[in-house]
């Protein structure tokens, strides 16, 4: 994956992450788990950029 592709992807998994807790806080989520690994994905795809 190139850098350009992976901050486009960070970028999509943040606006997911925001949108997940948003949604959490009005009414509770089937799987609140979802909020966790999202939370980690983004870190994980924040760490690989800045192996870069």
């Amino acid at each position: 994956m190139k850098t350009d592709e992976l901050k486009e992807k960070i970028s999509l998994e943040q606006e997911s992450l925001l949108k997940a807790k948003l949604n959490h806080a009005v009414a509770p989520l089937e799987n609140p788990l979802d909020i966790k690994n999202k939370r980690k994905m983004v870190a994980r795809l924040k760490t690989e950029l800045n192996k870069r």
